[in-house]
């Protein structure tokens, strides 16, 4: 190969890895995947009282005690009655701060925070 011509191939190389490279750092980092977060519900109260997720992650209450619960949030959620070894899950899709009760046992209070 030629001179002008091995100059004119190292160009392009060198244009394209220019390019490539700054194609790379304008991306945006990939979005985090979407999670299970898991509540149970157990002795009367939820644990956690209080989570914090992110918008597409999906909540589950595991009701572990032996009679029904709910999970509800007036407005937002309702799981109605989550029967005892059953669950119920919601996809958090809006930012926000949600109190919820158990609509049976109204002393029953949590938090859901969507970040």
């Amino acid at each position: 190969m030629s001179r002008p011509a091995r100059s004119f191939t190292a160009a392009i190389v060198c244009a394209v890895g220019v390019l490539l490279a700054d194609t790379n750092a304008n991306s945006a980092p990939a979005a985090p995947k979407p999670s299970t977060q898991t509540v149970i519900v157990e002795g009367t109260g939820f644990q956690p009282e209080t989570l914090t997720v992110r918008r597409g992650d999906t909540v589950v209450w595991q009701n572990k005690d032996p009679f029904p619960h709910t999970a509800t949030a007036a407005g937002v959620f309702d799981s109605h009655n989550i029967p005892a070894n059953a669950s119920w899950k919601y996809t958090a899709r809006k930012s926000g701060r949600y109190s919820y009760v158990c609509a049976l046992h109204p002393n029953m209070k949590g938090t859901l925070i969507v970040e």
